[in-house]
């Protein structure tokens, strides 16, 4: 079963979008990306709130993103945070590991 946190960087005057292309720019994002257990890793900017990123982080298991969070980079991630003066929000979901049921609606 694997996780998905959706994580909500709320800032000011364009500083959460600042902070994302600083991530990707770094290459402090592709690095969580080549991480063991890493999924998915992507920013995204909600079209009603240009103030927020969403970044969409999914692992394989509970074990893997712990590792993450333990990780060096962490703590240049926490910098990041701080230097560009964001506040987070975060939803979390889990995997099922039976057919999707919404898949007869999903357009391929």
């Amino acid at each position: 079963m694997s996780l998905s946190v959706n994580l909500y960087y709320h800032g000011e005057n364009g500083s959460a979008r600042r902070f994302a292309e600083e991530m990707e720019r770094s290459g402090l994002a592709d690095a969580i990306r080549a991480e063991e257990g890493n999924l998915e890793y992507r920013y995204f900017v909600p079209l009603d709130d240009p103030e927020t990123v969403l970044l969409i982080d999914c692992w394989r298991d509970q074990a893997a993103l712990d590792a993450h969070h333990a990780s060096p980079m962490m703590e240049r991630l926490a910098q990041l945070r701080e230097e560009f003066d964001l506040h987070m929000t975060a939803k979390r979901y889990l995997s099922a590991d039976a057919p999707d049921p919404d898949a007869r609606f999903l357009r391929k």
